[in-house]
């Protein structure tokens, strides 16, 4: 037990950095798909901060691999990277158990992980600040996010007592993705042990 504690705190640890370094990697590829201004000027709270956490990983990239239309392909290699650094250094404490291609595998399956909790975590804050009609720069930018995940839904499902339930079902859409990707870990384990 006291053997496993010190890797479980090491994980922490690194879900914690790669989690805030990468979610702003995807964060920042997500906003500029959508086009969204990211200087404080221009009405984006996050975007300097985005710049701050993650230009130090993104600017290299970029030099070698440019975008695709609007695909930042640097800012999606730099979030992968950090997950790939992340289980790779999770594999070489563990005593390298498993082969190198399950660490690349499990390093795409938390990618997606992140991605799934990143969202998750945008649209429960946009509906919170729904709820209590907040004009500040932070609910208006995080309706520019999430509207074009909420328009399809909204096609289909109707206010119900004036009641708009769509963050609602994207929120269990979500859930249930993050549920089909859990199980991935342990497929890539057995297919590439």
């Amino acid at each position: 037990m006291l053997v496993y504690m010190p890797y479980q705190i090491i994980s922490m640890v690194l879900d914690l950095v790669v989690g805030v370094i990468g979610g702003a990697c995807l964060l920042r590829l997500y906003m500029q798909q959508q086009r969204i201004p990211m200087s404080a000027r221009a009405g984006n709270p996050i975007g300097p901060f985005l710049f701050a956490v993650s230009d130090w990983i993104v600017l290299p990239l970029r030099r070698v691999l440019p975008g695709l239309a609007f695909l930042d392909l640097a800012s999606l290699l730099a979030a992968y990277a950090l997950e790939l650094a992340q289980f790779s250094l999770l594999w070489l404490i563990q005593g390298m158990p498993h082969s190198y291609g399950a660490v690349a595998g499990l390093a795409g399956v938390g990618l997606l992980r992140l991605a799934v909790s990143g969202m998750t975590a945008m649209v429960f804050i946009y509906a919170l600040l729904s709820w209590i009609q907040s004009a500040s720069p932070v609910s208006d930018l995080l309706d520019r996010l999430v509207a074009p995940l909420l328009a399809p839904i909204r096609r289909y499902l109707p206010l119900v007592g004036g009641v708009d339930l769509s963050p609602l079902a994207l929120l269990l859409a979500l859930q249930i993705m993050g549920l089909l990707i859990h199980p991935l870990d342990g497929a890539i384990l057995m297919l590439l042990a």
